[in-house]
């Protein structure tokens, strides 16, 4: 199987996990990815739900936008991924969403503080807010990019609008998103009983290089090189 093949396989699949997890209704949002070694992307098609993708429904375009491959038109968010795809090689994969207890931010035009571990361990901080910007350009893409050039965030709330993700895999960006979600009912539930304690940037940081760093599996031979000898 094809890398074009298996990243088209593999969007099914990480699709599937927005609306499970609460963070889309109906048609809205969207997850693409770079295609390994090419100036390609897979992303969703436009208005197509999401018990009706497939593999094959998959759009594959590059990084202008022309169609190489598929039937259906590309996402109407897909020069906003694109933009970004330019602008920061480092990113494999790009989600939009419009989770409710994060758009709620959103729409108020602020930033979630960074008051939980969980938030310092995955966004090194707090979740930043871009600037308003209409759907359809790479206006958005612009300032998805600006705002986050300054954070350790991979989400960013953009005004009015939604959340953006981004991560060196789809997978991981699909990530942030759930995390995004998930930190935002939270820190919103404890801004209803009080106000909440921010945490000190030492505790961020040591946070953030912890979970970057060491938590998980790691390589064999790095568990290895640890280990009393």
């Amino acid at each position: 199987m094809s890398s074009l093949d298996e990243v088209r396989r593999e969007l099914v699949n990480l699709h599937a996990e927005l609306p499970r997890n609460g963070l889309v209704a109906w048609t809205s949002g969207n997850v693409s990815a770079r295609i390994p070694g090419e100036d390609l992307v897979a992303i969703k098609p436009s208005g197509i739900g999401y018990d009706e993708l497939s593999a094959e429904r998959m759009v594959v375009v590059d990084l202008q936008g022309n169609v190489v491959e598929g039937d259906l038109a590309p996402s109407s968010d897909t020069a906003t991924h694109l933009y970004i795809y330019r602008a920061l090689e480092r990113v494999g994969g790009v989600v939009h969403t419009h989770s409710p207890y994060a758009t709620a931010w959103a729409a108020c035009n602020m930033a979630i503080p960074c008051v939980l571990t969980a938030m310092a361990d995955e966004f090194g901080g707090e979740i930043p807010v871009g600037p308003f910007a209409r759907i359809g350009g790479e206006e958005i893409g612009i300032g998805v990019v600006e705002t986050l050039r300054e954070h350790r965030s991979p989400a960013v709330l953009m005004r009015n609008h939604g959340v953006f993700t981004i991560g060196g895999s789809a997978r991981a960006a699909v990530k942030a998103a759930i995390m995004c979600e998930d930190v935002a009912r939270t820190v919103m539930l404890a801004r209803s009983l009080g106000e909440p304690l921010p945490l000190d940037q030492a505790d961020i940081d040591a946070l953030y290089d912890r979970y970057q760093n060491v938590y998980g599996q790691r390589p064999a031979d790095a568990v290895t090189s640890r280990r009393p000898q």
